[in-house]
């Protein structure tokens, strides 16, 4: 079991759940992929969950804002890519169309972060790491294993992300797009269907499973909903999509060949 210690710029690195419910949300987590939960306290109240496999950080949970539930906002997962220079980061996202949710800010003693909204709408946050260093274990089952942009607009996100994280990008014959970093492809791209319906831009994730039908049989029993049963991504293996029971959205993959093994060092 390789435990990350460093991730290089532009890599996912982090995930985190934003849920009206935490209590009720770790029930559902612990029971599908094993995690267990630290409270993180700041000045005495409680701001943050750590999720833990094996010791080792995840994943992450907070508290929904009050005025998002009120507003409408649906519970989600985050995805956040790392880099050192956080505050230049967010200075090339807003010349290149995105829009910064707020300025960087430190968060303790742990990191600087910042939220950004891209040109077509999916929002994605960018962690420049302290004493987090993000997740410490990823590419095994029950961890993050890859991170996916669902556009409307393939060729808009291609030059903003290439201009604001540096990827480089390979298409398959399906169109499907890799980013990748430092030659390694870590996150896709891929275009929204309109059968799909109602689907904005967002930034979708994956977690790595050892059996996608017995995962969807618990998820299901702990009171999750299953948006689209086990699908064949060609090539790769096996995904079912599926909403917890706060109404957060993410999927769970089975892979046919083992992951490449954990990035950074």
């Amino acid at each position: 079991m390789q435990v990350v210690k460093k991730y290089p710029n532009g890599m996912a690195s982090w995930v985190d759940l934003s849920t009206p419910d935490p209590a009720a949300a770790k029930e559902f987590y612990s029971g599908l992929f094993g995690w267990e939960f630290t409270d993180e306290y700041h000045e005495g109240t409680l701001i943050y969950h750590n999720a833990l496999l094996n010791g080792y950080r995840v994943a992450g949970m907070g508290q929904q804002d009050e005025g998002m539930v009120t507003a409408g906002m649906p519970p989600m997962w985050t995805t956040y890519f790392n880099h050192d220079d956080v505050a230049g980061i967010a200075d090339k996202a807003t010349r290149a169309g995105g829009q910064v949710m707020f300025p960087p800010m430190q968060v303790m003693e742990e990191g600087h972060m910042t939220m950004i909204v891209d040109p077509t709408g999916a929002v994605f946050g960018v962690w420049q790491p302290l004493g987090h260093i993000g997740a410490q274990l990823v590419n095994i089952p029950n961890t993050l294993v890859w991170n996916e942009l669902q556009t409307n607009a393939i060729g808009a996100s291609r030059d903003f992300y290439a201009e604001v994280l540096g990827w480089e990008y390979d298409v398959n014959a399906s169109g499907y797009v890799s980013c990748k970093v430092d030659g390694r492809a870590q996150a896709g791209m891929v275009a929204i269907e309109e059968s799909w319906g109602d689907v904005p831009p967002n930034w979708g994730l994956y977690f790595l499973v050892e059996n996608a039908a017995s995962t969807v049989a618990r998820a299901e029993e702990l009171g999750g909903t299953i948006l689209m049963p086990i699908t064949e991504a060609d090539g790769v293996g096996r995904f079912a999509i599926i909403r917890d029971p706060q109404g957060a959205i993410f999927s769970a993959i089975e892979y046919d060949s083992p992951p490449p093994p954990p990035p950074g060092h």
